[in-house]
């Protein structure tokens, strides 16, 4: 069922929702990657749905079912930043989705895709979550990267952003085939984080790094061999900043289930919902 619901400055944002709220024992939000729109996610929360949750997927402001019509064909003029998408729209996401459930009788779990992981400390409503599960989830700081994609993030976070910015006013990631098309203030303050060794505690300081310590929720990261923008560093890097959730940390090679290659955007591909996918039902239940 596809629906709307308005952030707290109003924006209005659009998701889906899958499943019976009626009868669901719990709520499962799948917070997006990064220039990833919620449709991707469909056949995963469909099945998590047949598990017994109630699961809202949802699109960032500027992204899929959440880019208004007057901005089809550009995001130029759209004020809006990661904490935009985490303090605002996925946090209100998150209230829709406990409303939904009629309140905090039965708890809602956090599934965060890439950039959908790193962002849960910032949500002002971050205390709503009982359970986190992560894919693909890293810091993104561009000395961590395997020297492959080391090579291609140089050449994009030096030359390609620097240009584009200011020419278009947005990313036109669409056109450059990368990513895809992103808010300025978003690709402007990604580009910060992944050129400081402290990602966004950098540009957050101590007391970001103090929010994110000091949740306590029960956490999953799984993480896979074959990732292309994720390496093990990335990924310890970053759920070092959960310190106080002490995240257990499952790293999958492709052959440990049988597969010739997972990535990182395979974990939500169908043909993984007898091997990946159960990882998720097990942990939640």
């Amino acid at each position: 069922m596809s629906l709307s619901f308005k952030a707290a400055d109003g924006f209005e944002l659009h998701g889906h929702c899958y499943g019976d709220a009626e009868t669901a024992r719990a709520g499962l939000l799948i917070a997006p990657a990064m220039g990833v729109e919620q449709r991707y996610y469909a056949e995963f929360a469909q099945w998590m749905a047949s598990q017994g949750y109630l699961v809202l997927s949802f699109d960032y402001r500027g992204m899929g079912a959440s880019r208004p019509a007057a901005l089809k064909h550009s995001l130029r003029g759209l004020d809006a930043d990661i904490h935009t998408w985490a303090e605002l729209d996925a946090a209100a996401a998150l209230d829709e989705l406990s409303r939904r459930l009629g309140g905090a009788e039965r708890p809602i779990h956090w599934l965060g895709h890439s950039l959908g992981g790193q962002i849960l400390g910032m949500l002002p409503n971050r205390a709503r979550v009982s359970r986190a599960i992560t894919v693909g989830c890293g810091s993104g700081y561009w000395r961590e990267n395997s020297m492959a994609l080391r090579r291609y993030v140089w050449w994009l976070w030096y030359v390609v952003v620097q240009l584009a910015l200011p020419l278009c006013g947005y990313f036109p990631g669409r056109r450059l085939r990368k990513v895809g098309d992103l808010p300025r203030g978003v690709m402007a303050q990604w580009r910060r984080w992944c050129l400081d060794r402290d990602y966004m505690m950098g540009e957050g300081g101590a007391g970001l790094r103090a929010q994110y310590a000091a949740m306590k929720l029960p956490m999953l990261s799984l993480s896979f061999t074959d990732d292309e923008f994720m390496s093990r560093r990335n990924t310890e890097s970053l759920h070092s900043f959960y310190a106080g959730a002490r995240p257990e940390l499952r790293r999958i090679a492709p052959r440990d289930i049988g597969a010739r290659r997972i990535g990182h955007f395979g974990f939500f591909r169908k043909h993984f919902q007898a091997t990946l996918w159960p990882q998720v039902a097990r942990f939640l239940a």
